[in-house]
């Protein structure tokens, strides 16, 4: 089988250079275009001497249609504007579309979804192979014990992150409130602040910090009478996520399409 051929999307930012040095990485996949924002400064530089590499002659172009007529897939890790924009193409020309983007809304997902019957989508958020079992051990745990524990969920990043909770603290949440059988929207409780009154039982708690340069710290609490579960996951290089995005495109690469998570793509679907 010939090598994929994938689309970076934000390929002047931190995670689109990371993606571009796992790509050079990887066995059986090559960079065929670099995707930016129109009116970017970084438009037409080398997307290799942007990551480190050596210059491989892609430039970044703002020209998706373009880009994409000679490509199996595209990762994205943008913002949701950026994502929404791609989605369309990506299913228009039949690519795998790895969406690793956080911040997107209800709506957002809906559009996602809505091209799913024509299109392969691998959406996750949190493409780290250890966040995806961490997930599996959160729901199992969460199935097991009833809601005398309490759910807690804490995470950190860096101080340019922009949304809050964390793709990844949802990710989790939703873990939860799966094995709880309940639904993460009715029972999610944030921001508390001033004279909150008591913890409402059967509430997944979210708190969020930032500061300064934290890849991403994760931790799932169990709190019940007399004892707590902490299951923790810590992020050291954001390459982790790249090598688990490369990972989910090359496993759906040739599937039917449909909407995929990077629990399909570990095998953790009936864990």
């Amino acid at each position: 089988m010939s090598d994929m051929r994938l689309i970076v999307a934000g390929a002047g930012g931190r995670m689109g250079r990371a993606l571009t040095r796992a790509i050079s990485e990887t066995s059986g996949a090559v960079l065929t275009g670099a995707l930016e924002a129109p009116g970017s400064e970084l438009l037409g530089k080398d997307a290799g001497t942007l990551a480190g590499l050596p210059a491989n002659g892609v430039l970044l172009s703002a020209d998706l249609w373009s880009l994409s007529a000679n490509a199996d897939g595209i990762l994205d890790f943008t913002v949701p504007g950026a994502t929404i924009a791609n989605v369309a193409i990506a299913a228009q020309r039949g690519l795998v579309h790895v969406i690793g983007t956080t911040g997107l809304s209800v709506s957002d997902d809906a559009v996602i979804k809505s091209v799913t019957s024509r299109a392969i989508v691998v959406k996750s958020g949190n493409m780290s192979l250890g966040v995806n079992l961490l997930a599996a051990l959160v729901k199992r745990v969460a199935q097991s014990l009833d809601d005398g524990f309490d759910i807690e969920i804490l995470e950190m990043h860096h101080k340019a992150k922009v949304d809050a909770p964390s793709g990844t603290a949802l990710l989790l949440g939703e873990a939860a409130a799966e094995g709880r059988g309940i639904a993460l929207g009715e029972h999610s409780a944030r921001g508390r602040d001033g004279y909150t009154g008591a913890r409402q039982t059967g509430d997944i708690g979210f708190a969020s910090l930032r500061g300064g340069s934290v890849t991403g710290d994760h931790s799932v609490i169990f709190a019940g009478p007399y004892e707590r579960i902490e299951l923790s996951h810590r992020a050291e290089d954001r390459m982790i996520f790249a090598h688990g995005a490369l990972k989910a495109a090359m496993w759906a690469h040739g599937k039917k399409p449909g909407f995929y998570s990077m629990a399909d793509v570990l095998g953790l679907g009936d864990f």
